[in-house]
């Protein structure tokens, strides 16, 4: 299949034509943006005769008859539209859901005809221990977002910022000049550091001053001090990389915030700010004053000993992305959002490209709380070797004949997926608690459950060998039609996903789409069918049916087991 082709956004196309021809013959003029979706009651609907009834003072119903009537005939995609009250209904025409099955038989279908080129930054977290849950939701939200841009057919670039000039670093820095690494996993050797230095600053708090000028001296560059801080934090980012690789997430690139110091950026944009006349000294210390735009506390710029924040650094850091990249996005969690918030307003006041910003609500567990400065927390470590245990012992109870390797490659596959699934099924403004016994489930709906749809659909390809030509005007049932329907809407949760950044709307598509499968392979027989010619047909829907649950999944960062 080629790239580029498209299948239900053909067929909203051709309704979005077929509407507008009823619109310019009415003599009306709107966009149609937003204005069709899918239907309980139809595969297309549109609500656009409401929209038009504030200005033309009528009633919504009189409008879309009035539409439905100038509208043209069916197209080719489009087998007939309906008047329902005051909506317009659309159904797809059988030499539609015909070319549906025949275009899903190429395994690299749904590649998107987006262009551009797309920045997201997400995980980010300080280099001072490992990923705990509330990192991984970051983490997960982002690589999927990823996936689903790059899917959509921009060009992206994954991005971790390092924060290698906070006072976490510097104590990252200080307890490794006077504490000894022990030989565990970076990550969590560093937080081991971190912890304890943190608890000797406590019980000494005049060694503070210590830490203030390891920040100062990293800060003007010092040789010595740059190396140990450099040290420092790529022992650490070793460990976490290692975390979310495990984790199917890959970064193309690191951003130091180091770097906007020394080669003047954060210089620049101090000057920027400084010419619009919002800066104001305050015990020494500049800061931006932003209650014009609503806000009651000032942005600290720069501390009154000169230093600056991790705020201007991260100014300086979005004036390059903005400078670099057509759409900017990046993921943070919702302590950050009056910051973020703040951001946004000082790159709006000298006129720079704003971020789009995923804002996600924290994951938690039945467990508790985490926190890394008090040592008292879950890494992800953690959660997935129990989660991998666990899935292992599924997996055992499901296929006692097959041997430890295949159980525990299997477990570990299902594992991830669970965790990853889990995460993002849910919107990303509402609060989630993980719980792995519903994530492990493989009856419900999970990742486990659509993983293993795709294996059963691989398992019945493999056992028809060959399939002939195929007739696929033969898949005429409900049970068909629905899932050739589903299958075909891919490219429009893809399409939504990637412009709204809404990745939990592909996890519940993904839901969707093994739903259907399954109810087709329950009440349609397609190994033992006939004639032939059904059996061939079906076989089809199945490969179709296949390729779609291996996009998907590959979407949502999930591997797509070919035996479970």
């Amino acid at each position: 299949m080629l790239d580029g082709v498209h299948m239900f956004l053909d067929f909203m196309s051709e309704v979005e034509g077929i509407l507008k021809e009823g619109l310019d013959r009415c003599g009306l003029s709107i966009s149609l943006e937003n204005s069709l979706d899918l239907s309980p009651h139809a595969d297309l609907s549109t609500t656009v005769a409401f929209r038009l009834s504030p200005a033309l003072k009528k009633s919504p119903k009189d409008i879309a008859a009035e539409i439905y009537s100038a509208m043209g005939s069916p197209s080719r995609w489009v087998d007939r539209a309906e008047l329902v009250g005051p909506y317009i209904n659309f159904y797809m025409s059988r030499s539609f859901l015909d070319d549906v099955v025949v275009r899903a038989q190429g395994e690299d279908a749904w590649r998107g005809r987006m262009s551009g080129s797309v920045i997201v930054e997400h995980t980010s977290a300080n280099p001072d221990g490992p990923l705990h849950v509330g990192h991984i939701r970051n983490s997960v939200i982002g690589d999927t977002i990823v996936r689903i841009l790059r899917r959509a057919g921009y060009s992206v670039e994954a991005q971790y910022y390092v924060n290698d000039m906070g006072r976490q670093t510097a104590m990252v820095v200080w307890g490794c000049d006077h504490l000894a690494l022990d030989g565990s996993k970076p990550d969590h050797a560093i937080a081991r550091v971190y912890i304890a230095a943190h608890r000797i600053m406590n019980e000494r708090p005049e060694l503070a001053a210590e830490v203030d000028e390891l920040m100062r001296r990293y800060e003007s560059r010092d040789p010595e001090i740059v190396e140990k801080f450099q040290r420092a934090a790529k022992y650490a980012i070793s460990g976490i990389e290692s975390t979310l690789h495990r984790m199917n997430i890959h970064h193309d690139s690191y951003k130091w915030e180091s770097e906007f110091v020394w080669d003047g950026s954060v210089d620049e944009i101090l000057e920027m700010l400084e010419r619009t006349g919002r800066t104001v000294l305050k015990d020494g210390a500049l800061q931006l004053d932003l209650s014009e735009e609503g806000f009651e506390k000032s942005l600290v710029l720069r501390r009154a000993d000169g230093t600056t924040l991790y705020t201007t650094r991260d100014l300086a850091y979005h004036k390059w992305k903005a400078e670099n990249y057509e759409r900017v996005v990046e993921v943070l969690g919702a302590d950050h959002k009056l910051v973020s918030a703040q951001l946004r307003t000082a790159l709006r006041i000298l006129g720079i490209k704003e971020p789009e910003v995923v804002i996600f609500e924290f994951v938690s567990l039945p467990d508790g709380s985490m926190s890394t400065r008090r040592g008292k927390f879950i890494s992800a470590d953690e959660l997935l070797d129990e989660v991998e245990k666990q899935a292992y012992i599924e997996v055992t109870k499901r296929r006692p004949e097959m041997d430890d390797d295949f159980r525990k490659e299997v477990a570990g596959k299902v594992a991830v997926g669970a965790v990853r699934y889990d995460i993002v099924r849910v919107s990303a403004d509402k609060a989630t608690m993980f719980d792995w016994k519903t994530a492990l489930d493989f009856e419900k709906l999970s990742a486990p459950f659509i993983q293993y749809s795709h294996a059963r659909a691989c398992s019945i390809l493999k056992r028809a060998g060959d399939i002939d030509e195929f007739d696929p005007g033969l898949l005429r049932d409900d049970y068909e039609i629905a899932l050739i329907k589903k299958i075909a809407e891919f490219d429009l949760v893809i399409d939504r996903a990637a412009r709204e950044l809404k990745p939990h709307q592909l996890a519940t598509y993904a839901r969707e789409l093994a739903e259907r499968f399954n109810l087709f392979y329950r009440y349609d027989p397609v190994l033992d069918a006939r004639p032939n010619e059904l059996r061939n047909a079906r076989l089809a829907l199945v490969r179709a049916s296949r390729n779609a649950l291996s996009a998907t999944l590959d979407t949502l960062g999930i591997e797509a087991p070919e035996s479970m």
